[in-house]
């Protein structure tokens, strides 16, 4: 009996020290989780679903990182993630452009595209013949006043046998593009279909639409994408690549899920739309990866084929060098 006892207690004993061993595994674990920041172009939405998802369903975790998402300054992701105030940022190509050269030239770089292809166009009321861009003519036109924007326009008009010269520009501000359509307050405004041109249909406005990438492919450029700092990634290669494989999953996920993922961006923006938000993960589901097979590919022929254009309308100021500013080596 005495020597049944002393098993149990053994036994017992045993159990616990396990439990204690696993319990401060577990808390080692946590502590070690690598803290990066992650710095959005705007307020949260479906470019963003991959992060919300990466970390809704543990992928950051399983990847060793504590991710925090925060929304930008003023001033944009950039001079955050250049100054190493945070590891990850969302930018574009084209607004990347002036950061890449000249004096005041700021090491980032883009590590992924969140989605594989432009979606950026011009919309406006349905039957006012601005279905192309010749037809800007005569119109009004909601502008940023941005060097790039404007050239892009003018280029795409006068390749349409338009006059830029008697499109009416006007400082745009428009907060919401269906109402500045319903109101006549402007005739065309440049957007990302994804969100705005999917609002447009849901509310019933009946709208015409041409894409810059449908007028010329040389402004098929990558927008958004994932920047980070030369010297982060210089540093800390495999920290890069653990985060682009959690969002490459989280992105995977909206893909294949996407009122799933829309679901989990709502409850974790619960001030979004959700009617809105639903339309639009659908819509980019088919965006992400578009025609490639791995997410985040940015082709090098696309994003020189852009940059050189600048060069060629001295929209930068000094030549951007052939592969500048992107890598393809995070990715997983």
């Amino acid at each position: 009996m005495k020597h049944r006892q002393k098993n149990s207690i053994v036994k017992l004993l045993t159990a616990l020290i396990i439990m204690m061993l696993s319990l401060t595994g577990c808390g080692k674990k946590e502590s070690e989780l690598v803290k990066v920041t992650l710095v959005l172009d705007w307020t949260p939405n479906t470019n963003h679903t991959g992060f919300y998802v990466a970390e809704e369903l543990g992928y950051f975790e399983e990847a060793g990182l504590e991710v925090e998402i925060v929304q930008p300054p003023e001033g944009g992701a950039e001079v955050l993630v250049a100054s190493n105030e945070a590891e990850f940022g969302i930018s574009f190509q084209d607004t990347m452009a002036p950061a890449l050269v000249g004096e005041d030239a700021l090491p980032i770089t883009a590590v992924a595209a969140i989605v594989q292809h432009n979606t950026s166009g011009i919309i406006s009321r349905a039957g006012e013949g601005m279905d192309r861009p010749s037809g800007m003519e005569g119109h009004s036109y909601a502008t940023w006043n941005g060097s790039i924007e404007l050239e892009t326009i003018k280029y795409v008009v006068e390749k349409d046998g338009g006059d830029y010269n008697k499109i009416e520009l006007v400082p745009s501000t428009v907060t919401d593009e269906v109402t500045a359509l319903k109101t006549n307050s402007v005739d065309s405004i440049w957007i990302f279909y994804g969100w705005a041109g999917v609002k447009t249909e849901l509310e019933g406005l009946d709208t015409d639409y041409f894409a810059f990438s449908d007028i010329d492919p040389v402004f098929d450029y990558y927008t958004p994408v994932i920047i980070a700092g030369n010297e982060f990634l210089e540093n800390n290669p495999e920290t890069a690549k653990a985060f682009l494989e959690a969002v490459k999953k989280g992105y995977e996920y909206a893909i294949d899920n996407p009122d799933e993922a829309a679901d989990i961006l709502c409850e974790a923006v619960p001030e979004l739309d959700t009617e809105l938000a639903h339309a639009s993960q659908l819509y980019l589901s088919e965006q992400y990866k578009a025609e490639v097979e791995q997410w985040g590919y940015i082709d090098p022929t696309r994003w020189n084929n852009f940059y050189f254009w600048l060069n060629e309308n001295g929209l930068v100021s000094e030549e951007i060098p052939e592969n500048t500013g992107f890598s393809n080596e995070y990715l997983p």
